[in-house]
């Protein structure tokens, strides 16, 4: 069982590195922008979905399957909304560093 274990992690690895994730270049601002602010809402995302763990649960409205299930989906609008409006500043970096690594220029 080790050695089939072994062999799937190795050829895992190996097609890994073939067929890795491949970066698209973006070809206006608009669009480093656009590209900044959504990584900028699944990072606030993943942030809040910690930060408030169990403490949102509400016996009010029945807690149950039904809110934990959806209480992630809220939690990603809140953060895309946030990000939208300016988020933490994430967006901003990311944008400039996108744009002097690709060398696309604020006018194109």
């Amino acid at each position: 069982m080790d050695e089939l274990l072994s062999a799937q992690l190795h050829n895992a690895v190996s097609a890994g590195r073939a067929d890795g994730p491949r970066a698209t270049r973006v070809q206006t601002p608009e669009q480093a922008r656009a590209v900044a602010e959504e990584f900028e809402a699944v990072f606030l995302a993943q942030m809040m979905e910690h930060m408030m763990g169990d403490t949102t649960k509400s016996d009010t409205f029945g807690g149950g399957p039904g809110e934990s299930a959806f209480r992630g989906l809220l939690n990603e609008e809140y953060a895309k909304v946030m990000a939208r409006s300016g988020g933490v500043g994430l967006a901003d970096a990311l944008t400039q560093e996108m744009l002097r690594l690709q060398d696309v220029s604020e006018n194109d």
